[in-house]
């Protein structure tokens, strides 16, 4: 049986990445992605650039974001998939949630000099091709290249994470909020990486039942920072909750990136996968393309 190869979350340097929509679209290309969504954070600006160079190589695409939420005092990631970009009421929600990260990174920088480190932010906005989404990412490659660090793993490890020099909380949005913007353009929440939070069960619990209780109808299953066994739980959570599954590499870079794009395992056949109810949502090259095209202008 053919088992599709979708990767639904990929980032450019329109946030945190560091090639450009069309770079990322030749590579998904060439390692064999039949359906690919550029997810960059809280933006929606590469994605007619995405969207234009995905289905010029004979790819499906689904317009993506990947939104920063605030739950239980931990930072979550909803990714919103086959949204319709020029819809205002996401536009605005993703417009307030960049709003406070520039201050953010002024103060995570400060937090750096305490221990020496100095210039930070400066440093920082060298690697920055949207200032409106500096972000954690861009001080580490900071650290990397100014040999305070050996890889952007490391710096994770000793800074800008709680506990640890240049580690700043933010309020982002609310999860209520992020799954309403996401419904109203059309699109389907889907919580990414959930291993990736500190929760206890209680509270991951309390994560996915008020999400369902949004509208928020996928998780993601297969993904770069999840382990073999961290896939099989997520399988297993999302057959508990009613969800669908999603699968994508959370590429961002050649050098830093934990998995290719376009090489995580396939779903297990058990779960039904989120393109199987999103198929409305794809753009398709060919005849599809021009009754798509005007769905994603951005």
């Amino acid at each position: 049986m053919h088992l599709l190869n979708a990767d639904l979350h990929s980032h450019s340097n329109v946030s945190d990445g560091t090639l450009a929509p069309e770079t990322l679209a030749e590579r998904a290309r060439a390692n064999g992605v039949e359906i690919w969504a550029l997810t960059d954070h809280d933006e929606l600006s590469g994605q007619r650039r995405a969207r234009d160079a995905a289905l010029a190589l004979g790819m499906g695409y689904l317009c993506g974001t990947e939104i920063s939420v605030t739950f239980a005092g931990e930072t979550v990631h909803i990714l919103g998939l086959g949204v319709d970009p020029d819809n205002a009421a996401l536009q605005a929600g993703l417009a307030v949630t960049r709003a406070g990260r520039r201050q953010r990174a002024r103060e995570m920088a400060d937090g750096l000099a305490t221990v020496g480190i100095t210039g930070a932010f400066e440093g920082a906005l060298r690697y920055v091709s949207n200032p409106d989404l500096i972000s954690r990412t861009h001080f580490a490659r900071f650290l990397v290249d100014s040999g305070v660090c050996s890889d952007t793993h490391s710096v994770f490890r000793r800074y800008l994470t709680q506990g640890h020099p240049g580690y700043v909380v933010h309020r982002w949005a609310g999860l209520g909020d992020a799954v309403r913007w996401i419904r109203g353009a059309g699109g389907m929440a889907v919580i990414a990486h959930p291993a990736r939070y500190r929760f206890t069960p209680t509270e991951e619990y309390a994560l996915f039942t008020e999400f369902i209780a949004h509208g928020g109808r996928g998780v993601e299953v297969m993904t770069g920072s999840h382990s073999h066994t961290e896939q099989l739980k997520y399988a297993d959570t999302a057959l508990e909750f009613g969800l669908f599954a999603s699968r994508g590499s959370d590429f961002h870079s050649p050098t830093e990136s934990r998995v290719e794009l376009g090489s995580l395992p396939d779903l297990p056949g058990k779960l039904r996968p989120v393109w199987d109810v999103l198929q409305d949502r794809i753009h398709r090259p060919g005849p599809a393309t021009d009754r798509t095209q005007s769905q994603a202008s951005a």
